[in-house]
């Protein structure tokens, strides 16, 4: 019978564990700073350029 409380309480504590690790990375995901480029400043110079390509 201990066999098995023991089986039990052990695979609690790897429950929890994987739990908390996984709350972890999930949280360390979200807080992550994404960054995009930033737009061109004139518009014109963008069309421009296009025109160019074409």
């Amino acid at each position: 019978m201990s066999a098995y409380i023991i089986a039990g309480i052990v695979s609690l504590a790897f429950v929890a564990m994987v739990f908390y690790l996984s709350m972890k990375q999930i949280s360390k995901g979200y807080s992550y700073k994404h960054s995009i480029d930033p737009l061109p400043d004139n518009e014109n110079e963008n069309s421009t350029e296009m025109r160019e390509i074409e």
